[in-house]
């Protein structure tokens, strides 16, 4: 394990005994370990092995997959050689056997449970992140790649993390002063192997056909995407104006714009049709959800059984956030297309649905806006897709957003999660 100042190459390696780490009997997937006061032995074993010593730390994130695997971070203050400093952490546990990029983190076993543990940004998934995060590395590669036209030094580059899913992906931003003092601004994309090359031809995809989808500034052989800013801002922003951004129509058409040949890709499963597994989330993290869940389970199962999967071009995960508007309401880009594939047009506008239909921490006159935006674009939907589908999928969407305050230890995510939970049952009262 690295300190984030450092430049040393670890080697994987099996430490057992180095710390109590409890057995996998009652805790298959180590989400009890990982999300529990047991885990700071373990910690203290990793931060130990990597020459610093653990001063404290708390839970920042979760993934849980029940039964299966659970991944953690956690913001740590450590003191290192060179000084004290806060990093994160990243643990993952598995109820089967460790796999090859499991290896690529640092192994601590004691008895039958192994913990993988890692050193931001050294995520065993995401070996371009290692180098997307420190600006002397970013500003080479934009000079390597010629991003901006001319060499980029690094007192020149800013960073700053957008999102981080441990072992899934991560976005930066990256910004350039250039000499003028104008900035130019990308996103950079640290993605796992086995995805990178779908992604980076689902980009091309749509940008030949004329969807507004981010452009490609460079694309690395450590799998990470530099994207060209888009024109306009977030919808995510602009639900909150007084008057509309965009129109209902104008949504449908940017997803019916793309090109046929979306439908020859790979399938990406719906929302829905995990559902039991979310519901199954939501139900370990607050148990007394559990009947309510069970039932919404059942009632969107049933509702939408015999439905085919689709072979329509869609987004895959469509919703506020992924879709920037102009001044004029015209839909000027659409982020995140690297689910872009085969499906129902009701799962994407489902998905937009369930977002809005779940917005936290608003005021008064925010919710307002947002309950009258999806008043009047509901009817229009409902004119492209089965009004009842349109709900019920939405009802499953919004049970896998209820995972979401949990997994990002939100300070009030009981009351967050309830609230979504009780979203998803008005969308299926909805449905008649």
């Amino acid at each position: 394990m690295r300190g984030s100042a450092g430049r040393i190459r670890v080697r994987t390696w099996c430490e057992r005994g180095a710390a109590t780490l409890g057995t996998t009997a009652d805790d298959r997937d180590g989400s009890r370990l990982l999300t529990s006061a047991e885990v700071a032995g373990l910690l203290e074993a990793a931060v130990s092995h990597g020459g610093g010593s653990l001063v404290s730390w708390e839970l920042d994130h979760v993934d849980a997959n029940p039964n299966r695997s659970t991944t953690a971070t956690y913001s740590a203050v450590i003191d290192w050689p060179f000084g004290r400093r806060t990093e994160l952490l990243g643990a993952s546990t598995r109820a089967g056997q460790r796999t090859t990029s499991d290896e690529q983190a640092v192994i601590f076993a004691d008895g039958d449970r192994e913990v993988a543990v890692w050193l931001y940004p050294r995520d065993p998934e995401l070996p371009g992140l290692l180098r997307a995060a420190f600006v002397e590395d970013m500003a080479a590669l934009l000079t390597e790649y010629d991003v901006v036209g001319m060499p980029v030094a690094a007192a020149n580059v800013g960073l700053e993390m957008i999102g981080y899913r441990p072992r899934r992906r991560a976005v930066l931003r990256a910004w350039v002063i250039m000499p003028d003092g104008s900035q130019r601004v990308f996103f950079v994309k640290s993605l796992r192997q086995q995805l990178f090359d779908g992604v980076r031809r689902r980009h091309e995809l749509l940008l030949a056909a004329g969807v507004p989808a981010p452009p490609i500034a460079a694309a690395t052989p450590d799998h990470l995407l530099v994207l060209r800013e888009l024109p306009g801002r977030p919808l995510a922003q602009a639900i909150f104006d007084p008057e509309p951004p965009c129109t209902a129509e104008s949504l449908i058409a940017v997803l019916d714009a793309m090109p046929a040949a979306v439908a020859q890709l790979s399938r990406r499963n719906p929302w829905t049709d995990a559902v039991e597994q979310y519901a199954a989330m939501v139900s370990a993290a607050m148990p007394s959800l559990e009947t309510r869940l069970t039932a919404m389970v059942e009632q969107i199962l049933s509702g939408l059984r015999g439905t085919p999967p689709g072979d329509e071009p869609t987004h895959g995960d469509f919703h506020e956030g992924q879709v920037f508007v102009d001044a004029a309401g015209r839909i000027s880009g659409i982020l995140d297309v690297d689910t872009v594939g085969p499906g129902r047009r009701a799962d994407d506008l489902a998905c937009l649905v369930a977002h809005l239909s779940t917005v936290q921490r608003m005021n008064a006159e925010q919710a307002a806006r947002v309950h009258r935006l999806v008043q009047s674009w509901v009817p229009v939907f409902d004119e492209r897709v089965d009004p009842v589908e349109l709900r019920l999928r939405a009802a499953a969407v919004a049970i896998s957003l209820a995972t979401g305050p949990y997994r990002g230890q939100e300070p009030h995510w009981e009351r967050e999660t309830t609230m979504i939970v009780g979203a998803a049952e008005a969308l299926i009262r909805s449905a008649g």
